[in-house]
């Protein structure tokens, strides 16, 4: 059976880099430079050959992100809410059907997220499918359908924050990358960072 293709139109990006980076000691996490490039700049280049449309979720140093030439949006809760209120704001502002969400702190996403994504969503009719690299599933590298925007905003006001607690309410399906676990290495800490970098050299 093909792998059923996907118009560029039909999925946009939002980058999640609104974190507030506790374990960084308190450092914007996709400014940090990794191998000579900010973080987000990996992420960027990862995703640039996959979708036309992406846009990045920050809630400081935005006229930094912005002048990657990417528009940039924050999130509408305040206080560092968490993911799901990154989510939330790329959802309210999708003009596609879809929408593709990650970190940016993941620097090796595979070259062929999207399509493996939006493939399981279709075949399997879910509206949320979420990357698993084999151990365990990477909740903020998921493809969502927009129209999930009035559920995300009803479980958030009600206090939740819980990212697999609100995939539950819907037929989410989990996506095998076990192929390429290296893709979903997140960066937590300034020795992690260093750790890569020797690893790269």
């Amino acid at each position: 059976m093909n792998a059923p293709s996907f118009n560029n139109n039909d999925i946009s990006a939002m980058i999640l880099a609104g974190g507030r980076s506790s374990r960084m000691e308190g450092m914007d996490k996709g400014l940090i430079e990794l191998n000579g490039l900010p973080m987000i700049e990996h992420v960027l280049q990862r995703l640039k050959n996959q979708l036309n449309l992406i846009r990045i979720n920050a809630n400081r140093n935005q006229p930094t992100y912005a002048d990657l030439g990417f528009t940039v949006i924050e999130d509408r809760l305040d206080d560092y809410q968490g993911p799901l209120a990154g989510m939330a704001r790329g959802l309210e502002h999708c003009p596609s059907e879809w929408l593709l969400v990650v970190p940016c702190d993941t620097p090796y996403l595979p070259t062929d997220l999207v399509q493996r994504l939006y493939q399981q969503a279709h075949e399997q009719q879910a509206e949320i499918a979420v990357a698993h690299d084999g151990k365990r599933m990477q909740p903020v590298v998921a493809l969502l359908r927009r129209d999930l925007y009035p559920s995300l905003m009803a479980f958030l006001e009600s206090g939740d924050r819980k990212i697999d607690r609100w995939y539950n309410k819907h037929q989410t399906v989990t996506v095998d990358f076990s192929d390429y676990p290296e893709g979903f290495i997140n960066i937590n800490s300034m020795n992690e960072k260093l750790d890569l970098e020797k690893q790269a050299g």
